[in-house]
């Protein structure tokens, strides 16, 4: 298998097609933690407006990562990989047409390779199924060496040479507790920790962005489908 997948045979052009993913969607579970950084000079709007308020920037520009601590597709394992995302959003993110391509974990085998493309380009419904609705262009999905690091409260994400990231919470009047956005209604999960990036450095897909400085989160996720 070549490192980057061809879009044409996982998408029909816009969306993933239900007749290429196979005679059944397994039932899958994620759960883990997810980082952002975006183009963003404050924290993204994007998490209590649901999308409803334009990013500070009038655009979106996004890098993450996906540290699955726990998770199954099927039969399949998929506990102990990383994700790395890229996403560009030409307005508010409730509006669609969403640029996005996928970093998958190289240790990851072939037909785990192909359920987290399943996965995390909504094919497999639920939690990520909205992305059959936002996502305009699946630009592809590579395999690349992820690497997801946590020292302290500072996370450290690398994907090969095409992204390089450095993200810590932001502090608080207290100093041992996060500063933490809860009960939100927020897709990726209902609590959001506050952050920003040292470090966000994108080589990618024609993109060449810098985000050191500028808002971040993270989030604990529990994802699962197809329901």
């Amino acid at each position: 298998m070549s490192d980057r997948i061809d879009v044409a045979e996982k998408l029909d052009n816009r969306h993933p097609a239900a007749d290429r993913r196979g005679p059944e969607i397994q039932p899958w579970a994620i759960k883990g933690e997810l980082i952002l950084n975006c183009n963003c000079t404050v924290f993204c709007p994007c998490v209590v407006s649901l999308g409803k308020h334009p990013p500070t920037e009038g655009h979106c520009q996004t890098w993450g990562g996906v540290r699955i601590d726990s998770g199954h597709y099927g039969d399949l394992d998929l506990s102990g990989l990383n994700i790395g995302l890229l996403i560009e959003i030409p307005g508010m993110m409730s509006r669609g047409n969403w640029k996005v391509a996928l970093f998958v974990d190289e240790r990851a085998d072939d037909p785990t390779f192909d359920a987290l493309v399943k996965v995390f380009s909504g094919a497999a419904k639920g939690t990520t199924g909205l992305f059959q609705i936002l996502v305009g262009e699946f630009l592809g999905a590579e395999r690349q060496p992820v690497t997801y690091e946590t020292e302290g409260k500072t996370r450290h994400i690398t994907v090969g040479r095409k992204i390089q990231g450095i993200v810590h919470p932001v502090g608080g009047s207290d100093p041992d507790k996060d500063l933490v956005i809860t009960n939100t209604q927020y897709w990726m999960g209902p609590d959001i920790t506050v952050a920003t990036a040292t470090k966000g450095k994108v080589r990618a897909f024609g993109r060449v962005w810098d985000f050191d400085g500028r808002s971040a989160e993270i989030c604990q996720i529990d994802w699962h489908g197809p329901k």
